[in-house]
């Protein structure tokens, strides 16, 4: 199941390797400037169970050989059709769905998930918040001094005026010499993951060459942009360089020639049909995937567009097509009860959705979807099946607002209003809507007994300070 989802950290901060980002950043020791992604909403992440499992298989060698394999690094997927990775937390790595649709091949998405991991293994993020404090505390320095020989210039006579420009001097000349430092040092560590990312590509195995071909095709696309540009003023080392350097690191590898394994090959086909057939309009899907094209990954993009597009009966017998040729696939399945539970068919939805969860080994983002069916095909009987699968599910994706809604629900068939407020504020409160949050945990709060993990858990909520982003009016 492909599903938005707005996460608990909505603003994502990109300060770490972006260049408007970093300017701020520094401009923050001058004046109080909000960088403008902290004035808007995070991008929504995209949730899906294939996916995931498919780049945590991507990533697994790498992070090991990374010395990151105990340290829970997880993969973020984000709602952006724009080839772009980034790290921002030292834990998760996010990766544009744009990237996974661009990526012809399992090697190319690989290659940037090694670069971004170099990033990780190097420790980039904690090394450029020491180089921003610097830069910082060199600025105050600076505009202390420029305000001194500007204060001076304005009580002077005479040669004031030169006091006056000669403060006016001291403080922004160096700020370009602070700007250039920092941007130096960023194109070092870009220059440091690209080696440390072809490392770990050797040490598991593996080509560079999908890494190689990926900066490659970035650079052809942008020689005309960086034409004439100031190489000092780059946060990326510049195009024709950096690809050069990779390009004989790559090529020195003995697994320069190794393909993909075709049976990955077909999963990352199977992913980016999947991508194209939830995200891009119906037109584009069938120019991309035309009804020439009988592989299963142009029949799996084509099924999920038509049954978006409302043709339920024509997209079901599409799916039972797919189920026939791969009847162990989970993801068909889910697509069949995904299907069947929005088209208002609830019931019919549970018998795949149950075989899905079963053969995903009971994926709690599955689960979820199941819960749901089993709490919308309004049956007393399995109310408490779907309570007991939700709070199972929310426990392992704790940061999910779709199961603790769906729990909600399951609460209010059985009238007990107590745990439906209270999963109601949690779904809120991961929506980003602190305060519908605090009202329903505050009502929650009446309804339970003083000291119960209910209880707790609600005045946890009431009591939490907005994240930023969050609605908190």
């Amino acid at each position: 199941m492909l599903f938005r989802l707005t996460p608990r950290t909505r603003t994502i901060k990109l300060t770490a390797f972006k260049l408007t980002a970093l300017l701020t950043a520094v401009a923050l020791a001058v004046g109080p400037v909000v960088p403008a992604q902290a004035q808007q909403k995070g991008p929504p992440v995209l949730r899906d169970t294939e996916s995931e499992q498919l780049l945590r298989e991507y990533t697994r060698p790498i992070l090991r050989t990374a010395g990151l394999e105990k340290q829970n690094i997880q993969i973020v997927i984000i709602n952006d059709s724009s080839f772009n990775a980034f790290v921002a937390d030292g834990r998760r790595i996010f990766v544009n769905y744009g990237a996974l649709l661009q990526s012809e091949t399992p090697n190319q998405i690989i290659g940037v998930l090694a670069h971004e991991t170099g990033h990780l293994a190097g420790g980039h993020l904690a090394k450029m918040r020491e180089q921003l404090a610097q830069a910082q505390t060199q600025m105050i320095i600076a505009m202390l001094l420029g305000v001194g020989a500007l204060a001076a210039g304005a009580g002077g006579r005479g040669a004031g005026g030169g006091l006056s420009s000669a403060g006016a001097a001291a403080i922004s000349a160096p700020q370009s010499v602070i700007q250039r430092t920092l941007l130096s040092y960023q194109r070092q560590q870009e220059e440091n993951a690209d080696r440390a990312g072809v490392k770990f590509l050797n040490a598991t195995g593996q080509s560079a060459r999908g890494m190689y071909e990926t900066f490659k095709r970035f650079t052809d696309e942008s020689l005309f942009a960086a034409r004439g540009a100031d190489p000092y003023l780059q946060s990326h080392p510049m195009p024709v360089d950096r690809v050069s350097a990779l390009e004989e690191l790559a090529r020195s590898s003995p697994y320069w020639d190794k393909k993909d394994d075709p049976a990955l090959q077909l999963r990352h086909d199977m992913m980016r049909a999947k991508i194209s057939g939830f995200m891009e309009r119906q037109d584009t899907v069938y120019r991309r995937y035309p009804l020439s094209n009988t592989s299963l990954p142009a029949r799996y993009a084509r099924a999920i567009t038509t049954y978006l597009h409302g043709d339920l009966r024509s997209a079901i017998a599409q799916i039972d097509g797919l189920i026939q040729v791969q009847p162990n696939n989970p993801y068909f399945y889910e697509l069949r009860g995904q299907a069947l539970l929005e088209g208002g068919r609830p019931a019919e939805a549970i018998a795949p959705l149950r075989r899905a969860v079963q053969l995903s080994n009971s994926s709690p983002l599955i689960e979820m979807l199941l819960g749901q069916a089993l709490v919308a095909s309004d049956n007393k009987a399995t109310t408490d099946e779907a309570i007991n699968m939700l709070r199972a599910a929310v426990a392992r994706e704790p940061e999910a607002p779709l199961g603790y809604t769906q729990l909600a629900m399951a609460y209010g068939r059985k009238g007990d209003y107590a745990q439906a407020d209270l999963a109601s504020a949690q779904a809120a409160y991961l929506r980003g809507d602190a305060k519908t949050a605090r009202e329903l945990a505050s009502r929650a709060k009446t309804r339970f007994a003083i000291g119960t993990p209910g209880w707790v858990k609600a005045d946890d909520i009431v009591s939490a300070k907005p994240m930023p982003g969050q609605k908190n009016n």
